[in-house]
């Protein structure tokens, strides 16, 4: 595997997005927005959710007319909280037949995030806030370049918010499990 396929990143909500707002219209390059929308499955001889903290992730997403494939498969520290993930990813020609796809091979469709996404590039990081059709408003920053220690690099993530003074921040465990699950899910104060 790749350092390119390694994904490090955290998703937060924050007491206060007007400091971190501020900054990116004045430090960052605006990339735009967009709505994706992202179907989760399992596949029927090996269920993703029966492990907790959940481990992996099969995804087909949905961004206007172009559509991708995603597996992730998570990494955690030994306080429990996930310190990155591998993450391939391809694009898709015809999301449809993939879903047809999934079906023949059992796999079921889980749960459906919808969001709408604005990305910033600050140095590099790729800032996005996220606001998700029934969970709210959240800040993702993923690292864009290569680190030999992802604790580290999200400790640094977690500063450079903390810096801006944004206020309280909580770590979430990803939009699908929070959707699935709202009452096991855990939320971390940072």
């Amino acid at each position: 595997m790749s350092m390119e396929d390694r994904e490090i990143e955290i998703k937060v909500k924050v007491e206060n997005q007007r400091p971190l707002l501020a900054f990116l219209k004045k430090k960052a390059r605006y990339v735009g927005s967009r709505r994706q929308i992202d179907e989760y499955f399992v596949p029927a001889h090996r269920n993703f959710l029966a492990v907790y903290p959940v481990k992996e992730w099969l995804r087909l997403r949905q961004e206007g007319s172009r559509y991708k494939i995603t597996y992730k498969g998570f990494y955690y520290g030994k306080d429990g909280k996930p310190t990155s993930c591998d993450e391939f990813e391809t694009g898709l020609d015809d999301i449809d037949q993939a879903r047809k796809i999934f079906k023949a091979l059992n796999m079921k469709s889980i749960v459906k995030v919808d969001k709408v996404r604005r990305t910033w590039m600050y140095k590099d990081y790729e800032i996005a806030l996220d606001r998700v059709a029934r969970l709210g408003d959240f800040i993702e920053i993923e690292l864009k370049g290569v680190s030999k220690n992802s604790r580290r690099t999200t400790d640094g993530m977690m500063r450079f918010l903390k810096d801006l003074k944004v206020g309280e921040i909580h770590v979430y465990e990803g939009y699908p499990y929070h959707l699935l699950f709202p009452k096991k899910a855990k939320i971390y104060k940072a």
